[in-house]
């Protein structure tokens, strides 16, 4: 699947500063293992949208959180293998394709493209692997073939294939949930404990077989088309490896989505963890109350953008919390990002000494590496006094994706 052009970033002096993140796993703050793979790379894998609705802030903020990350660590000088999917055949698209009274595979396509010129639009470094279920169905049926085969998942009727919770030891060790919880957030994010015939009421659809009116393919475990989680685990692990650094996401992917994508990856390739630092951004409100489909009160990056609000803003906006957060936009905010903006391109034009640039450009490394403490990071940019050679202002580009003088 076609990604999205590649911004230019800038090079960024000073000194790198090793990146500590948070870990959802181990529940603390810890340096991410930047121990290159066989090819010489650090692996991110960040889920990607199901395209059946226009990028909204909260979809944005996500994406921003991660690259951020993704330029922290080729500003600390590594290689980095950047994957992301499209879940391009779920029920969510159908549901909402059949409302709408358009062919599913036109409204994911449309959504794609919208996705990618917000992307762009923004500054936001793309996955060097851009991949759509579709075009995973054959590597999916893989690792499903490989979890039947070693006993970690079992067929039902209609062709369907499930996973089983306990063919790992360390399944739960990824979300901390408990078991009522697990059961609260599986029966409302999409699984379905109430399926006749499974061996634990958690355990997730890995193939779902045809059905009428649905799309199916033909592979070498039956027809049908993949479950959710099974494709994040094996376009990751067919492209990052077994084992890689970075698996990312919104906070409401900690479970079931996440704890399902590692266990069914280390069910396959009995590893004991699939990722070293598994990381959640918080959710984004409009004034005061969580951003929803169903409650009609998405904000559009694209519809932002058409009002002449500039991505430097929109970032600088989202940047004013930190990621973890669950955070509140509003217009105020963003006004508040665009006053921001105007002073740091007063001050900036400013001439100071190398010295003191370089300062403050260790400053900003220093606070974003430490989990990417924007708030921190904005702060030290309020203060500069100036810049020399545009030292701080590609610091800026380069670290936080902001353009201070477009």
């Amino acid at each position: 699947m076609q990604s999205w052009p590649t911004p230019h970033v800038a090079a960024v002096a000073g000194i790198p500063r090793p990146l500590q993140l948070y870990d959802t796993a181990d529940q603390h703050v810890h340096a991410v293992d930047v121990t290159p793979n066989a090819n010489g790379e650090v692996g991110m894998y960040v889920c990607g949208i199901t395209p059946y609705d226009s990028t909204h802030l909260g979809h944005a903020a996500t994406y921003l959180t991660f690259d951020l990350v993704h330029r922290q660590l080729l500003a600390n000088g590594h290689k980095v293998h950047y994957v992301q999917n499209v879940t391009d055949v779920d029920d969510p698209l159908f549901e909402r394709a059949d409302r709408d009274g358009v062919d599913w595979r036109e409204l994911g396509r449309s959504q794609i493209a919208l996705f990618r010129s917000d992307m762009e639009e923004l500054s936001v470094i793309p996955p060097r692997d851009f991949i759509g279920a579709m075009e995973a169905v054959d590597e999916v049926a893989a690792m499903v073939q490989t979890l039947l085969d070693n006993g970690s998942a079992y067929r039902l009727d209609q062709g369907d294939v499930y996973a089983s919770i306990h063919a790992t030891k360390q399944f739960g060790y990824e979300s901390n949930y408990d078991r009522a919880t697990m059961e609260k957030f599986f029966a409302e994010r999409g699984g379905d404990p109430d399926r006749e015939g499974k061996q634990d009421t958690l355990d997730a659809l890995v193939w779902r077989g045809p059905r009428k009116g649905e799309p199916a393919w033909q592979t070498k475990i039956g027809p049908g088309r993949p479950g959710w989680h099974v494709e994040c685990s094996a376009i990751a692990t067919n492209r990052l490896g077994h084992t890689f650094a970075i698996q990312g996401g919104g906070s409401d992917l900690a479970f079931p989505h996440h704890e399902f994508s590692a266990a069914h990856a280390e069910a396959a390739y009995a590893e004991p963890r699939m990722a070293g630092h598994y990381v959640h951004s918080g959710m984004i409100a409009l004034n005061g109350v969580k951003m929803s489909k169903s409650l009609g009160n998405l904000v559009f990056v694209h519809k932002l953008t058409a009002q002449g609000h500039s991505a430097a803003a929109i970032r600088l906006a989202v940047f004013a919390g930190h990621y973890r957060e669950d955070r509140d936009f509003s217009y105020r905010g963003l006004e508040a990002a665009e006053q921001r903006l105007a002073r740091w391109q007063e001050r900036l034009a400013q001439p100071v000494t190398e010295a003191e640039a370089l300062a403050n450009v260790n400053e900003l490394r220093t606070a974003l590496a430490d989990d990417l403490d924007t708030p921190r990071a904005l702060r030290v940019l309020d203060m500069a006094r100036g810049d020399h050679d545009n030292i701080l202002v590609n610091a800026i580009d380069g670290l936080l994706g902001v353009r201070v003088f477009a």
